[in-house]
């Protein structure tokens, strides 16, 4: 496996070695020693989750105020577009976006440090989603920053993806703004 690096220093595009041949393929999707050399961590993960979503769903940009989590997240059918937001107030990114299709072709997957804010786009007619995360999920300490927020400026693929308005639950409807946050 090999990291990339991004605009936001912590974020980082892991990319698995994957064997294929006329009967498939084969990859090793995570290893506890080689994610820590990467990523400079010792994060342990605790909780796995699993999502399929329709095409045009948007979910996020979650975070969590208390107990923030750690994501290592990736796509086994379909594709998305992932993003991570630097809500870290002292970071010198702090506000900063960055996004990338992750997708069951690509089979990359993106680290998202605790502190940040994440959500994706589906791209594909249906997308199926995992990923790790370093702590448990907290309801009492969710929260949404808006996926539209002009302070942010995140530009999701809507247009070039013929998707006029993303499908939003109640709660990211409801997202903070970047200003509310600080």
């Amino acid at each position: 496996m090999k990291a990339l690096p991004t605009s936001i220093p912590d974020v980082l595009i892991l990319e698995p070695r994957v064997f294929g041949d006329a009967r498939g393929f084969f990859m090793e999707s995570f290893n506890q020693r080689v994610f820590d050399e990467l990523t400079g961590t010792r994060h342990q993960f605790v909780q796995d989750n699993h999502s399929r979503s329709a095409r045009g769903v948007l979910r996020g940009l979650h975070f969590q105020t208390q107990q923030p989590q750690g994501k290592l997240v990736r796509v086994v059918r379909g594709s998305v577009f992932d993003v991570a937001v630097d809500i870290r107030k002292e970071s010198p990114t702090f506000g900063q976006w960055f996004g990338l299709e992750l997708s069951e072709e690509n089979q990359r997957m993106l680290w998202v440090p605790p502190g940040l804010a994440h959500g994706f786009l589906v791209l594909s007619e249906t997308a199926e989603f995992l990923y790790k995360t370093t702590d448990y999920y907290a309801p009492q300490h969710e929260a949404t920053l808006a996926w539209n927020d002009p302070d942010v400026g995140v530009a999701w693929p809507l247009t070039c993806s013929d998707i006029r308005q993303p499908l939003l639950s109640i709660k990211d409807q409801a997202g903070l703004a970047l200003q509310d946050l600080a």
